[in-house]
C-alpha cells in the first residue's frame, strides 16, 4: 500500500527531501552505490545490469570520477514508485495524474531559494564545471540530460518546459537540440522575426513534480509550471533569475540562465536515444550561458537515456494519462491502456469490452490519430494484462486473423527519431484487433481460484514464508 503523500515531503518542493523521505519509507527500493564510478558510461551500464535482473530501484551514486556532485538517477524507472509520489497504487497512477494536472495553479515567486547558494556569472562562467556524464559509447560526449528549458513570452509572461538533450559546446554555451515542431523552437522562431535571441533557463534537477510537468502534453500557451502546481497541490515557489528574470524552481538543483541566437549552429550528437539508436537528427542550436546558478550541497539528477524504463516512463506517464483520460470520455468500453516498454514510445495496448464489432477498430483509429508517436496499436479482451507483452503476444496469437484484423494507414507525420521513417519523417500505422469478436468458439483454460490458493500456500510452507 502506497504511503501518505505528507510521508514524501512533498511540500518542500525540493529533489533532497523527497530522496531522503523515500530512502526513508523505502529502504529495500534505493541503491546507494559508494564504490567509485567511471564517468563514462558506468551509470548506464549499472542501469542496464540492473533492469536485465528486473530491477528498477532509485540509484543513488556517491562517487563518480571528476564529478564534484553525486549522482542521482532512475526516479521514473518503476510505476510503483511514481504512485507513491502520488500515494496511490499503480494502477490508479492515470486517474491521480489526471486528477492533479486538470487542477492547475498559478505559481509563486519568493525572493530566496536553495538554487540561489551559489550564483556565478559573466566571464566567471565555466561550464567544465558543470556535472555530466556520458551514457553510451557511441555519444559524441559527455550530455546533460535532464535538462528543462524554461522559456517565457515577453508579453504574457506564460512559460513553456521542455526537455533537450545538451552537450558542452564553449565554456560559455552548450550545443543543444530543439524539437523543431516543439513550442520552444516556435518561440524561437518568433523571438528571430523581432530580430532578437531568445532568453532561456535551463533547469537541471528538481522535485519529480517538476520534471514531470515538463513532460506534460498541453496546448502552446499552458504554463506547465501551472501544471507542477497542481501536482503539488501548492502553488510551483519560484525565483527569478538574475539577468532576465525568469521564474525557475527556488529549490532546483542547477539553474543555467542565457539565450539561444536563432542563427547560431554548433555540431552535437550522436546521442542515444529512446529507439535505442543514436541520432544525429537535431536542429544543432547553441545556448549561451551568462549565469549558472546552483544549491550549495547540488546533485546531478540524471535520466539515464536509450530505450530504458526511466527515459521512457518519464517521457510517456503524462501521455499515457491523457489518452487514457481521453479515450474513457469518448468510448465506455475501454477498459486500460498501457504504452510497453518494449514498444519505446511507438506501441500501444488498449483492453475492452466490446459492445458491437467495429468498436475496436475505432478506438485504435482514434488513438492513432491522437498521438503523433504512436505506429502499432493492439486491441484485446479487458481479461488480457496488458501490462505483460507475454499475455498481448498470446492474445494475437490465438485472436488474431491477419488478413480480417489488420489496418494500416501510409504517410502519416511520426517521429524524426525513428530510424525506420522516411527522409521526410512520415511513417505508416497499424492496428491490430486481437480481441476475440462476437463469433469466436473458445473457451479459455483456467486454473480455479481455489487450487490457486492451495498452491500458493503449498510452496509458501516449503519456502518457509509465513502468511
Amino acid at each position: 500500500m502506497a504511503k501518505p503523500l505528507a510521508g514524501l515531503a512533498h511540500d518542500a518542493q525540493d529533489a533532497h527531501a523527497f530522496v531522503d523521505a523515500y530512502r526513508d519509507a523505502y529502504p529495500h527500493d534505493v541503491l546507494t552505490v559508494r564504490e567509485p564510478l567511471s564517468a563514462d558510461q558506468d551509470v548506464t551500464a549499472l542501469v542496464a545490469e540492473l533492469a536485465a535482473r528486473g530491477r528498477h530501484p532509485l540509484l543513488v551514486c556517491e562517487n563518480i570520477e571528476g564529478l564534484a556532485a553525486p549522482l542521482v538517477t532512475n526516479l521514473f524507472a518503476s510505476r510503483e514508485r511514481i504512485g507513491r509520489m502520488f500515494g496511490v497504487a499503480p494502477d490508479a497512477l492515470f486517474d491521480a495524474y489526471q486528477q492533479r494536472a486538470n487542477a492547475p495553479l498559478a505559481p509563486r515567486i519568493v525572493t530566496s531559494g536553495a538554487v540561489l547558494d551559489c550564483v556565478t556569472e559573466g566571464d566567471a562562467v565555466d561550464l567544465a564545471q558543470l556535472p555530466m556524464i556520458r551514457h553510451f559509447e557511441s555519444d559524441r560526449g559527455p550530455y546533460v540530460t535532464n535538462a528543462v528549458i524554461v522559456a517565457e513570452d515577453p508579453v504574457t509572461g506564460i512559460a513553456n518546459l521542455s526537455y533537450h538533450r545538451s552537450m558542452r559546446h564553449a565554456r560559455n554555451a552548450l550545443a543543444t537540440s530543439l524539437h523543431s515542431r516543439g513550442h520552444l523552437w516556435r518561440m524561437l522562431q518568433t523571438a528571430k522575426a523581432r530580430g532578437e535571441a531568445l532568453p532561456v533557463a535551463m533547469v537541471i534537477g528538481a522535485h519529480p513534480f517538476f520534471m514531470l510537468a515538463a513532460s506534460a502534453r498541453v496546448p502552446f500557451g499552458v504554463d506547465e509550471r501551472t501544471i507542477a502546481g497542481g501536482l503539488f497541490g501548492a502553488p510551483l515557489e519560484l525565483v527569478r533569475t538574475p539577468r532576465y528574470g525568469i521564474g525557475v524552481p527556488a529549490n532546483a538543483e542547477f539553474v543555467l540562465e542565457g539565450s539561444i541566437d536563432p542563427d547560431a549552429w554548433a555540431e552535437e550528437g550522436p546521442f542515444g536515444e529512446f529507439t535505442g539508436y543514436s541520432s544525429d537528427r537535431s536542429t544543432n542550436n547553441v545556448l549561451c550561458v551568462d549565469t549558472v546558478m546552483c544549491r550549495r550541497d547540488a546533485w546531478l539528477v540524471d535520466v539515464v537515456g536509450g530505450p530504458y524504463a526511466e527515459h521512457l516512463t518519464l517521457a510517456r506517464l503524462p501521455r499515457e494519462a491523457e489518452m487514457s483520460e481521453k479515450l474513457k470520455a469518448r468510448f465506455p468500453a475501454v477498459k486500460a491502456l498501457h504504452y510497453p516498454n518494449s514498444g519505446t514510445h511507438f506501441h500501444c495496448y488498449v483492453s475492452l469490452e466490446q459492445s458491437r464489432d467495429g468498436e475496436a477498430r475505432q478506438i485504435m483509429l482514434a488513438l492513432l490519430g491522437w498521438d503523433p508517436y504512436l505506429k502499432n496499436v493492439v486491441a484485446v479482451d479487458s481479461d488480457i494484462d496488458i501490462a505483460s507483452d507475454e499475455q498481448v503476444l498470446w492474445a494475437i496469437a490465438t485472436h488474431f486473423q491477419p488478413h480480417r484484423d489488420l489496418f494500416v494507414v501510409d504517410g502519416l507525420p511520426g517521429s524524426p527519431l525513428d530510424p525506420s521513417s522516411t527522409a521526410q519523417g512520415t511513417t505508416s500505422r497499424m492496428g491490430i484487433d486481437a480481441t476475440r469478436g462476437a463469433s469466436f468458439d473458445g473457451v479459455r483454460a483456467v486454473v480455479g481460484d481455489a487450487a490457486r490458493q492451495r498452491a500458493r500456500a503449498l510452496l509458501d510452507a516449503a519456502a518457509g514464508v509465513r502468511r
